[in-house]
């Protein structure tokens, strides 16, 4: 779950369409959540034709080549073992989004059954006007390929962060499709297991668009009654019952609560500087109704987010409940006089990655010395085991006890984390520099100021906006945006510049991000 307890997480998935691969009980490596779609990226070379013929071992049917049918275009996203890409339907010139998945990396029989179970559910909801559609599952000697709608509106927190005015009536709408979402999944005996604002998205950028919900790969079937005792989700949206090992399918309820709560006030009920911190809150249970915005939010509000986040899961609303609620049904008493601004404000700096730290991090991994990171650079290769020039989570946990490391796995999992800067399950070689100098280097003054450095060129003592930007193009970050994101959270002073104590502190601080991969057990 996303960073919900020391084990790895399952694969996570990009934000632009439906996929990943979840449900079971196998521990997954972390990672961290995929960069938005470049737009500049370079379309992927034509492969060479693929064998085809036979019977895949994930899908269980004859393979053939998703190519012959559709034409691959850029990369949207990447997560653990998906790529997905831009894809055009060669008969009709329909645009659509395929996440291949490579079976090389489905390592063992879970992985593949959490595969096949995705591909089921999807098929299974597929046809509800706030589910994207998978258009058809391809499997051929390489891959798996899901080609599904492409959902080009963004993300939901995006979308009322870019239109800057918003009411409780917005935030109503917005929950009744969400909460619709979930009542489809139960009814069809589905449970979600991972709702979370990245996992909804618009079918286009009209203002009428559909919310779609995507991302069923912690998807499972279930049967009235039945309890659950994987660990998985997402820090922030995960129902104390899952932290117990005992849950059912009102874990759904809790999540589009706490999406609810972040609808109207901007920050999450329960928040805390590391994951056990945010783990801790949501046990204590306690929600905040006192602090802005919510003594001006209707009383009608306050008693379904209460609803929905009761802690004991017997007393939690139904999904047919919370439609049926006063405050959310369509002519309800939801009010359309717009909410606090600071509500925008605070969701965009909940919504913003801090992409300056990974760069830094990075930036200080290339300027280690030589002598330095000699054994490091031998580590890698011990664990290198099959020699591709990468390491995936099975390989780092199984070297590092033979290098006589006694890190828990809790630890090693902080370390995929902290590795993964692209997002795609691997960790290449400065990857691991940056990772593991990260863990054993960090505090070392010489070595940050060598990272400020890198970014204050004109040694001014200053990273102003156009230094953080050129610093940040290199990495496919330097758009405006994020630029702003960046500075809301490390500009403390707010003079529009970041100094070296506010570097500093950016640095050295624990903040978990926004939707960090997902963990079960």
């Amino acid at each position: 779950m996303g960073n919900c307890s020391g084990q790895p997480s399952s694969h996570t998935d990009p934000p632009v369409a439906a996929g990943g691969g979840g449900g079971g009980v196998v521990v997954k490596p972390a990672t961290y959540t995929p960069a938005p779609a470049r737009p500049s990226a370079p379309a992927p070379p034509p492969p060479a034709p693929l064998v085809t013929g036979g019977i895949g071992r994930v899908l269980g049917r004859p393979m053939e080549d998703v190519r012959e049918t559709y034409s691959f275009g850029r990369e949207l996203g990447r997560g653990q073992f998906g790529v997905t890409y831009l894809v055009t339907r060669k008969k009709t010139g329909e645009l659509l989004a395929c996440k291949s998945i490579a079976t090389r990396k489905l390592a063992n029989r879970d992985d593949v059954e959490d595969v096949r179970r995705e591909v089921q559910i999807m098929h299974h909801l597929t046809g509800h006007r706030n589910i994207v559609e998978l258009r058809g599952a391809y499997e051929d000697r390489h891959s798996v390929n899901l080609v599904m709608e492409l959902c080009e509106g963004g993300e939901l927190f995006d979308r009322i962060i870019a239109k800057g005015h918003y009411s409780e009536r917005a935030a109503a709408a917005l929950c009744r499709e969400i909460v619709t979402v979930v009542h489809n999944c139960h009814s069809m005996g589905v449970m979600h297991r991972d709702l979370k604002p990245e996992n909804f998205l618009f079918l286009n950028k009209e203002e009428s668009s559909p919310l779609k919900a995507t991302d069923f790969g912690l998807s499972v079937f279930f049967k009235p009654g039945e309890k659950f005792k994987d660990l998985v989700g997402s820090a922030y949206y995960v129902a104390p019952e899952v932290l117990q090992r005992h849950y059912g399918l009102e874990i759904d309820i809790w999540s589009a609560g706490v999406i609810l709560y972040i609808l109207l006030s901007g920050v999450p009920p329960f928040w805390g500087e590391s994951e056990q911190a945010i783990f801790d809150e949501i046990l204590r249970g306690h929600l905040d109704f006192s602090s802005d915005p919510w003594p001006s939010i209707s009383s009608s509000a306050k008693e379904l987010v209460k609803k929905m986040l009761r802690p004991d899961p017997k007393d939690r609303l139904t999904a047919v409940e919370v439609l049926n609620h006063p405050w959310i049904r369509v002519d309800g008493e939801a009010s359309d006089k717009p909410i606090d601004i600071t509500v925008l404000t605070r969701m965009k700096q909940f919504r913003a990655m801090n992409k300056l730290k990974k760069v830094a991090l990075k930036v200080i991994a290339e300027n280690l010395s030589e002598e330095e990171i000699r054994g490091l650079k031998e580590m890698f290769k011990s664990m290198d085991t099959d020699n591709s020039g990468t390491i995936t989570y099975e390989e780092l946990k199984a070297g590092l006890p033979k290098l006589g490391s006694k890190l828990s796995e809790s630890e090693v999992k902080q370390l995929m984390e902290a590795a993964d800067v692209d997002g795609n399950g691997t960790i290449d070689y400065i990857e691991f520099i940056t990772a593991t100098m990260h863990m054993n280097r960090m505090e070392k003054e010489d070595h940050l100021y060598k990272a400020f450095e890198y970014f204050d060129e004109d040694r001014s003592g200053y990273i102003t906006v156009e230094e953080l930007e050129q610093a940040l193009t290199k990495y496919n970050m330097g758009d405006a945006k994020t630029i702003k994101e960046i500075l809301a959270e490390v500009d403390t002073d707010h003079d529009g510049r970041i100094n070296y104590d506010e570097f500093v502190a950016m640095m050295r601080k624990g903040n978990p991000d926004i939707g960090q991969p997902r963990r079960r057990k």
